[in-house]
């Protein structure tokens, strides 16, 4: 009797001690099971200029400084992965696939997003490979409930590989697609994003620019965090 009560004694000391040390107090159970498998799939095409590429690096760090989002991503011990894409054959996953399980785990998460450089130089826009390549991706992924991809862009595709194709292979594996249209003038990307994009479960956040990107992900993050689907 002695050894089973030491180790629940010793587990709900660690528990307190993470709470009062990490951000936010959370300690969840290293058994949690995972809420949303999501993949942030950054748009660095040639339309994106060096200033809006650091506009969307700090603004996606900020999100997930974001106390309502770590408090969304340890309580649902969510996982996080991004990729980077432009062109065919110009994806890369730049931080692979990390399960959030203490506050700790995000705030090391965002720094490193922070850091990221950009993976290519400016190039043609394919939507269709950049989603194909992120499905691919999940099947590094943890087990979650939910598998999201976050795709963000401030253009058209123009080149590349089938929409309708790289929608459907997402959809068959279950994976709903989610969008930020990074607008310039007029609402067309994100009519893009709405009409040949996203998934039926899915849904298009617009930011007016690349200033907006900041509001939008943070806005994004919480919705597929606490409402996984549209």
């Amino acid at each position: 009797m002695i050894a089973p009560m030491a180790r629940r004694i010793r587990a709900r000391s660690a528990c307190l001690v993470a709470a009062l040390l990490a951000l936010g107090g959370f300690c969840q159970p290293a058994n949690a099971a995972c809420n949303v498998a999501l993949l942030l799939a950054i748009d660095i095409s040639g339309s994106v200029d060096d200033g809006e590429y650091r506009l969307q690096v700090d603004g996606t760090a900020d999100a997930l400084a974001d106390p309502e989002v770590i408090a969304a991503l340890v309580e649902g011990h969510s996982a996080l992965a991004v990729v980077q894409w432009s062109s065919t054959e110009m994806q890369a996953l730049v931080q692979p696939w990390q399960q959030m399980t203490s506050p700790a785990d995000v705030a090391a998460f965002a720094d490193q997003a922070r850091r990221t450089e950009r993976a290519f130089g400016k190039a043609q826009t394919s939507v269709a490979d950049a989603l194909q390549f992120s499905v691919d991706r999940f099947a590094e992924a943890p087990d979650c409930r939910h598998r999201v991809i976050d795709i963000s862009g401030d253009g058209v595709q123009n080149e590349g590989s089938s929409l309708p194709v790289a929608r459907a292979r997402a959809i068959a594996k279950g994976i709903i697609i989610n969008a930020i249209a990074i607008e310039g003038i007029g609402l067309t990307i994100s009519e893009f994003y709405r009409r040949l994009v996203i998934t039926k479960e899915g849904f298009v956040v617009t930011a007016h620019g690349h200033v907006e990107y900041p509001r939008a992900i943070r806005q994004k993050l919480l919705r597929e965090l606490v409402i996984p689907t549209g």
